[in-house]
């Protein structure tokens, strides 16, 4: 069984890491690749031709916002079908909503890993069960 990739997208380094290490201390068979910005996110996705499991990504981010992102990623038709999670530090509702709308999930900073860690496992396993 190959392993489930995992693209976060967010512009703090501590938080790459934290879900990098945290995620894999969880689950070998996870691979995490960190970006730090919207724009590395399509770089990869366009010139590297990765396509992950699910995106983890960040609402605010410089230059190109977490929403951007997230419009640029499903207007593609091979991107369309790659669950989204927002995690962000915003706590207003209307992001809750927006976020909760658009995305598989929507989580607040700070989390705990696990609670990441199974969403994402429930997030894939309704997709592999679609």
């Amino acid at each position: 069984m190959r392993k489930k990739r995992i693209l976060v997208v967010d512009d703090n380094p501590d938080i790459l890491t934290s879900i990098k290490e945290g995620l894999k201390a969880l689950d070998s068979d996870i691979e995490v690749i960190p970006v730090e910005s919207g724009e590395d996110c399509l770089r990869l996705l366009i010139r590297e031709k990765i396509k992950p499991d699910l995106i983890v990504l960040d609402i605010m981010l410089p230059k190109m916002s977490g929403w951007e992102v997230y419009n640029r990623i499903k207007e593609r038709i091979e991107w369309k079908d790659i669950p989204i999670i927002f995690l962000t530090a915003r706590t207003d509702q209307k992001a809750k909503e927006i976020g909760s709308f658009l995305g598989e999930d929507f989580i607040e900073k700070p989390f705990e890993i696990e609670e990441l860690k199974a969403r994402i496992d429930r997030i894939l396993e309704r997709k592999h069960n679609q």
